[in-house]
């Protein structure tokens, strides 16, 4: 059922954020009075093989354009007359061009459309941001209110803090929301102002730290704040639920030695598996003794209600459209210093890099409307970042070749344009085997 709803929400958003990227390319177009032949959400055939499987899920044709759901569910295309793209190459272009076809406009008629796509995610992403902002508001846990100081796990020891250490600053600089502790992973020549022991000290980041916390197995294994607790919902036959633990209790202590934060119940519980453990219990003002007994995971079944002070922001309109677009051009930013460092060598392509897998494991098997929200939003921004690099049968490539145009005032011939296209979806074609493999060695590893 989880991967059901993963699925779900991946193609939920793929649908929206494809169908609005190709009617940007569309609308455009049309704008031009260019024909167009189709307009397809997902691939009638597979994908980059435009004559291999072809037949559509749905179809109706309305003026001269057909409309259409395809079967491949990774994309999707408008098929603009007089335009060499992914289902067609130049030989279906011999003939005296058209006033209606692609290849008679201007160049920078042209260029609007190819940014059609992506200037239209922008503005989705924007609004999605934009929307959230609005709606939700911000939640955050200020740096200041983690007073207990921090948890350092296994890559946080690494770098040398230590659990009770206080990150009062990051760069030398006082910093707000305790989220931004984890912002370093994609700067360079990073470090932490920490209090220790009533001193400050330095303890700096290493640039391939995120190489090591960007695998999904390792991404809690850095810091996190000292956290008090009490007992939030309680699976059903779970060792909790057996020994009678209840929503609202308070664990102090566990064989007479007492627990007062969540990591200090975490450790005990994974240094005694499968062993009885007698735990006192504050309820009503009361204590309650139980005997419990963590599985062999080291867990009793319940959520923590943790209890360190989260902080609020509603905004206003105004508020909310800043918020949102710096929100949503951060994306981008953080993408740009993401693959900055894959080509410094920083970080592995095939732990910073996910496909369909990678990405509808981020959605999670539960659908949270806020989640699903942010992600489609975030990913609304990220295929317009990717679609701008300057890679053929990519908008960015096709934009290149007609910023080359205009400057140079020579049209590429017909077979430039179909050559290019081709080592592009070679390209495209490498990268998609290479995230599907990948997800599938991460997903089984």
């Amino acid at each position: 059922m989880e991967g059901l709803i993963m699925t779900g929400q991946l193609l939920l958003a793929l649908s929206i954020l494809v169908g609005l990227h190709e009617w940007g390319h569309y609308i455009t177009a049309k704008w031009f009075k260019m024909r167009v032949n189709k307009f397809y959400l997902f691939f009638d055939f597979l994908f980059p093989l435009p004559n291999v499987l072809n037949f559509s899920l749905w179809k109706k044709k309305i003026g001269d354009t057909t409309y259409g759901l395809g079967w491949f569910p990774l994309g999707g295309y408008v098929d603009i007359a007089g335009m060499i793209d992914e289902n067609k190459d130049a030989s279906q272009l011999e003939s005296v061009p058209q006033p209606w076809e692609f290849r008679s406009k201007p160049a920078w008629q042209r260029l609007i459309v190819m940014l059609g796509g992506v200037t239209v995610n922008v503005i989705i992403g924007i609004a999605i941001f934009v929307g959230m902002a609005l709606y939700y508001g911000h939640d955050y846990l200020k740096a200041s209110d983690v007073k207990y100081g921090i948890v350092a796990q296994q890559f946080g020891k690494e770098i040398g803090l230590k659990t009770g250490d206080k990150i009062i600053a990051i760069n030398s600089k006082p910093f707000d929301d305790f989220a931004d502790v984890r912002k370093v992973f994609i700067e360079n020549n990073s470090n932490y102002t920490v209090e220790r022991n009533g001193e400050q000290l330095t303890v700096y980041v290493p640039n391939n730290l995120i190489d090591k916390i960007s695998d999904k197995k390792n991404i809690r294994q850095f810091v996190e704040p000292i956290e008090p607790f009490r007992v939030g919902e309680v699976a059903p036959a779970m060792p909790a639920a057996k020994a009678g633990l209840k929503t609202g209790d308070s664990i102090v202590a566990i064989n007479n030695q007492p627990v007062r934060f969540y990591h200090e119940l975490q450790d005990v519980l994974l240094n005694n598996k499968n062993k009885d453990l007698n735990f006192a219990v504050s309820r009503a003002g009361q204590t309650v003794n139980m005997v419990v007994r963590p599985n062999e995971e080291g867990k009793i079944g319940f959520y923590p209600e943790l209890l360190l002070k989260t902080t609020h922001i509603d905004y206003g309109i105004g508020e909310a459209l800043v918020a949102g677009t710096n929100n949503a051009f951060n994306v981008v930013i953080d993408n740009v210093k993401g693959f900055g460092k894959i080509f410094r060598g920083e970080v592995a392509a095939s732990k910073a890099l996910s496909g369909p897998i990678g990405i509808a494991q981020m959605f999670g098997g539960v659908w949270i409307w806020q989640k699903f929200w942010l992600l489609t939003g975030m990913l609304s921004m990220v295929l317009a970042f990717m679609n701008l690099l300057p890679i053929p049968a990519l908008d960015g490539g096709h934009a290149l070749i007609l910023i080359y145009e205009m400057v140079s005032g020579r049209k590429p011939s017909e077979k430039f344009l179909e050559v290019s296209q081709s080592i592009g979806m070679f390209i495209l074609l490498g990268l998609m085997v290479y995230s599907f493999g990948n997800d599938i060695f991460k997903f089984f590893r």
